[in-house]
């Protein structure tokens, strides 16, 4: 019984066995890249988060002294 060698040896397949050349973007890199796209509403959600964070803090500090 006579097998093809193709079947054998992985190394002469037709599809490649490495990865692809380049990786598809993490999320990270495709977060910052929109908000460089979108400087402005990006900065002005920025802005408006770090207010409301302190703003609670600052609330609770006063609520719990």
């Amino acid at each position: 019984m006579s097998q093809d060698q193709s079947t054998l040896d992985p190394a002469t397949t037709d599809q490649p066995s490495s990865a692809p050349a380049e990786a598809p973007p993490s999320f990270v890199k495709l977060a910052m890249r929109n908000m460089v796209k979108k400087g402005g509403k990006s900065l002005f959600h920025f802005s408006l988060t770090v207010t409301a964070l302190l703003s609670l803090l600052v609330g609770l500090a006063y609520l719990t002294r």
